[in-house]
């Protein structure tokens, strides 16, 4: 990180004129391994946690625990929670279409735990709107669709009241709990790239390095002190 800022800051230097050639040269390259990072989920105490910080008494306290449900059941991107239709729910198949990247459209299994959320917000949560999009705002502008921002704000507000805030900064950690908690269901790859709708399979294998087990029956024997 430091010497990131350094290069960049002797960059800015060298393009108003300075002779700074020499100082960017010595400068250490820092390597940038793919996908070096280990992958972030939330525990099974941490989303109960998040999903009893809702009061699902209110319009709205309903709204976003539906929402919250979506990402933390399927996986849900939030773009792809703010673009979804009252048609998307096909009730009696027990299905979900989503708007996925690329104007796909991809066929999902609804839980039962995600749809009575979202069929207790429709019952006695959402405005009376003629609008098509399953989540509206409830505060000016009423019953416009709730965009991208009333998704994030409704997991990091939820975050917030149960103390959560260092660990949920944004809601792709909700979509990392979910492929981390199938890795460690045993749930091939192929299948957890399907409901993530990833293009490549390599997006997936990313989360191998969170099967700690499955990763100690494969590794080498530690040879012993360095002499």
């Amino acid at each position: 990180m430091a010497s990131s800022s350094l290069r960049n800051y002797f960059l800015f230097k060298a393009i108003q004129g300075e002779p700074m050639k020499s100082l960017i040269a010595v400068l250490p390259q820092v390597a940038q391994w793919r996908q070096a990072r280990l992958p972030q989920g939330l525990s099974v105490t941490e989303i109960k946690r998040l999903l009893n910080a809702f009061d699902r008494s209110t319009a709205t306290g309903k709204r976003d625990y539906a929402i919250t449900r979506c990402m933390v059941d399927l996986g849900l991107r939030r773009t792809e929670v703010a673009h979804l239709q009252l048609d998307d729910v096909d009730w009696r198949a027990g299905t979900l279409y989503v708007h996925a990247k690329g104007k796909r459209i991809d066929v999902l299994p609804l839980p039962d735990a995600t749809g009575r959320a979202i069929a207790d917000y429709l019952r006695a949560g959402r405005p009376q709107t003629s609008r098509r999009e399953l989540f509206v705002r409830h505060r000016p502008p009423h019953h416009a669709p709730a965009g991208m921002d009333i998704v994030r704000n409704a997991v990091r507000n939820a975050a917030a009241r149960c103390g959560l805030e260092r660990r949920i900064r944004g809601t792709h950690i909700l979509r990392h709990t979910v492929a981390c908690r199938m890795v460690q269901g045993g749930v091939p790859f192929k299948d957890i790239a399907d409901l993530l709708r990833h293009r490549n399979l390599d997006t997936t294998t990313i989360y191998a390095k969170v099967d700690l087990p499955a990763l100690a029956r494969v590794a080498m024997p530690w040879p012993g002190r360095l002499i």
